[in-house]
């Protein structure tokens, strides 16, 4: 069983820079390089949507077209941890982040298809 702890979020101007981290406990560093790891995000009222994955050697990623450029996942597995740095964010990007994982899984935006949930972070952006 592993645990997602989310952390970092907070207020930020439009325009402004946030880097959120999720933390992995229960994997050690041998099998976390084995998890593939995403962000997703939920604002209110809306569904909850895919915002990047990486897979468990950091090599391959994916961004919904809406943060791609804007957005960087990555991560250190010593440290079982993942990253998603937020450049240039915009009052459509406040919602509360989750962190996501699988083991052995496929780079993907389906939800359903990771197993491991942390409880969210909230990002608020001002104008």
């Amino acid at each position: 069983q592993v645990q997602l702890v989310e952390s970092g979020g907070g207020l930020v101007q439009a325009g402004g820079s946030l880097r959120l981290s999720c933390a992995a406990s229960a994997a050690s560093e041998r099998t976390f390089g084995s998890y593939t790891m995403a962000w997703f995000r939920q604002a209110p009222g809306k569904d909850r949507e895919f915002v990047a994955a990486i897979s468990g050697s950091g090599g391959y990623t994916s961004y919904a077209d809406s943060v791609k450029g804007r957005f960087t996942i990555s991560r250190d597995n010593p440290k079982n941890t993942v990253y998603l740095s937020m450049n240039s964010l915009k009052y459509e990007d406040a919602a509360v982040y989750y962190c996501a994982g699988d083991r052995w899984g496929v780079l993907s935006r389906d939800q359903s298809k990771y197993t491991y949930w942390g409880q969210g972070t909230q990002v608020t952006v001002s104008s």
